[in-house]
């Protein structure tokens, strides 16, 4: 699996600090994701898909028996994925502040970005 498509970034804490807080089966799951995002030219809607509303903004969609995480992130130059935040969703609907949070991430990213 040394054929990357994407590349995948970590901004900022937020990303780590929820990965950390999980358990290893949840750590496992999610690194398996982030690799199949990296790796499958077409990946599933199942897995990864584009949040409606958004400027960009996409899902990481991770499942660990009847628990359901939801890592944020966006393209930049094209095939590099910018990792922000993620959650333990725990309704059907996706929390609006969670997606609000990954949107002020996105901001503060190309803030940084242009220093």
């Amino acid at each position: 699996m040394s054929d990357f498509i994407r590349t995948a970034y970590v901004y900022g804490h937020s990303f780590w600090d929820f990965y950390n807080s999980q358990t290893k089966q949840v750590q496992v799951k999610i690194d398996w994701v982030i690799g199949l995002v990296r790796t499958v030219k077409m990946v599933p809607e199942k897995f990864f898909k584009h949040l409606e509303g958004t400027d960009g903004i996409y899902e990481m969609r991770v499942k660990v028996g009847s628990d359901i995480y939801r890592i944020f992130c966006f393209f930049d130059k094209g095939q590099l994925v910018i990792l922000l935040n993620g959650f333990h969703k725990k309704t059907d609907k996706t929390p609006r502040q969670e997606i609000e949070r990954a949107e002020r991430l996105k901001k503060q990213y190309y803030a940084d970005k242009e220093k």
